[in-house]
């Protein structure tokens, strides 16, 4: 079941991507209408109704709950998947593929970039780990809730931003994203340790993003 998640997770990615390439949609839009359809199954699949008895597995548990020499597996599979994905981006053909097409589709096709295919791939990346971020989760909650996740798009967009992505593409780096999602993550911690309502912490998190696109803006 859990390899069943991350191919399903891959295929989902895989239709945002041609959604973009081959339906021509803006990434935003592509990507805004499946996660609105996906959250629809999955409310219509558990009728609005966590699903429990989920943490009886050995390999779910060691994934969100294990660890190894005291070090949780979460975030070793965080440190790997950063060394994985380091070398991928910087030492590859593909990695560099991915900044031309990012920078220059057009300057990317004439270069002879198959732009399709590594936008695709990309996708695919993107869904699978958002998958494997699911079973996590799902793993430490033991206990699968269907609105789960619901607002970690804007924590991922903010941590993308901050970590110095140029929104409009062909920059950045991967561990910007990273002190990026640490940033974030000391702030959620922070504000909820201090008591702000998540009201608030939404209107916080939206002024972080704003501020990181606009500093992207004057550079």
């Amino acid at each position: 079941a859990m390899i069943l998640a991350l191919v399903l997770g891959c295929a989902m990615g895989v239709i945002s991507g041609v959604m973009v390439t081959k339906g021509r949609l803006q990434p935003f839009i592509a990507t805004l209408i499946t996660m609105t359809v996906y959250r629809g199954l999955t409310m219509i699949y558990t009728n609005g109704k966590p699903i429990s008895n989920l943490g009886d597995s050995f390999i779910l548990k060691v994934v969100g709950k294990g660890k190894f020499y005291g070090v949780p597996i979460p975030v070793i599979l965080l440190i790997l998947l950063f060394l994985l994905f380091y070398f991928l981006l910087n030492k590859t053909t593909f990695g560099r593929r991915i900044y031309a097409t990012g920078s220059s589709w057009k300057s990317a096709k004439l270069a002879g970039v198959n732009i399709h295919r590594t936008k695709i791939i990309a996708y695919a990346i993107s869904g699978t780990m958002a998958a494997l971020s699911g079973l996590i989760l799902l793993s430490r909650l033991g206990s699968a809730q269907p609105t789960l996740g619901n607002g970690y798009e804007l924590d991922a967009i903010a941590a993308v931003a901050l970590g110095g992505t140029s929104m409009s593409g062909g920059r950045g780096k991967i561990y910007g994203t990273l002190i990026g999602v640490l940033i974030i993550a000391v702030l959620n911690n922070g504000l909820n340790i201090l008591g702000v309502s998540s009201y608030y912490q939404d209107v916080i998190k939206g002024l972080v993003i704003l501020i990181a696109v606009l500093s992207d803006r004057k550079r």
